[in-house]
Parts: structure tokens; sequence; C-alpha cells
């Protein structure tokens, strides 16, 4: 895995989450970890950015979301909900 900062875990109350984990490596790229706790269907949840204006989620309920910096994006809705 490239370098990167983390700015450690950290409490964001009263939004539903914590933030587990986030930072920017040498390449410019961003990505965001996040604790939203065993009552949802993905409780470790996560989005990431590139330089090169790519971005995807991982969503709470499960659903994910990708856009490739290029006009093209694909959600996937989550299963069995």
């Amino acid at each position: 895995m490239p370098s990167q900062s983390n700015s450690g875990s950290s409490n964001n109350s009263g939004s539903g989450f914590s933030y587990k984990s986030s930072g920017t490596n040498s390449r410019g790229n961003h990505y965001c970890a996040r604790d939203y706790g065993s009552g949802v269907a993905n409780p470790n949840s996560y989005h990431y950015s590139n330089s090169n204006g790519s971005y995807y989620y991982s969503n709470s309920n499960g659903s994910t979301y990708h856009n490739n910096g290029k006009g093209t994006a694909t959600y996937t809705p989550a299963q069995g909900k």
C-alpha cells in the first residue's frame, strides 16, 4: 500500500458513526473509513476518491456507488433489503 497520512479515529457524536481512519496518499488519493456499529448492513463503510476523478462508496446500507471519473457511474443496491 502506498504511504499515507492517517488522522486516526475520532467520534462524530450525533451522526451515527465514528471515523475509523482517513487520509491521503502521496498520489493524492483520499480515503475515509467509518464505523456505523452493529445495527446496519455494512458497519465498516468507506469511500475513496482518486486524483483521476474516480470515486467509490461502500455505504452503511450495503449499497455501493462507483464513478469512473469519465462519465460512467454504477450504483448497486443493497442485497436483500
